[in-house]
């Protein structure tokens, strides 16, 4: 069975034929299927201001699933993957406004103390949630959050008191 889709032109280039695909189908939920990337278009083609390849994968079918031909399909492509690696949550990154370079706040002292040092840092890889630590921090630290906020409940208001 052969899978067809198409891929943005700002990810077509980090492809490469022989890619790992899974494969999601709209029609049956839970599964995925395996495949692996086996055309990429040389050529793009413009649809609504956005230049598309199409690309083809051919999947590795399952015994306990029927599947039939023209089912709407989706497939996760793995560009990069790390395993075991230290991350921090994105929204806790800062950047120094003349470097550019990322850091983050870290406790120093005592819990009843508050108070924290920057700490310079190195990135990794993202995936838009979570970040890579490469260097500057440990396991250890205790990263201060930003905005942490609680949200309302129902019910609750809030009052001014003059």
């Amino acid at each position: 069975m052969i899978f067809e889709g198409k891929v943005d032109e700002g990810e077509v280039g980090k492809l490469k034929v022989g890619t790992p695909l899974k494969i999601s189908l709209g029609a049956v939920e839970d599964v995925e299927l395996d495949a692996k990337l086996k055309f990429i278009a040389p050529k793009g083609i413009e649809e609504t201001g956005a230049v598309q390849f199409k690309i083809e994968g051919d999947v590795e079918e399952k015994d306990d699933v029927f599947i039939r031909a023209g089912y709407s399909a989706n497939a996760s492509i793995v560009l990069e993957k790390k395993d075991s690696i230290l991350v921090i949550p994105e929204a806790v990154l800062q950047f120094d406004k003349e470097t550019d370079k990322p850091y983050v706040e870290v406790a120093v002292g005592s819990e009843q103390e508050q108070k924290f040092e920057r700490r310079d840092i190195e990135t990794g890889i993202s995936d838009g949630v979570n970040v890579e630590v490469v260097s500057g921090l440990t396991k250890e630290d205790k990263v201060k959050h930003w905005n942490k906020t609680e949200p309302i409940k129902k019910g609750e208001e809030e009052t001014e008191t003059e």
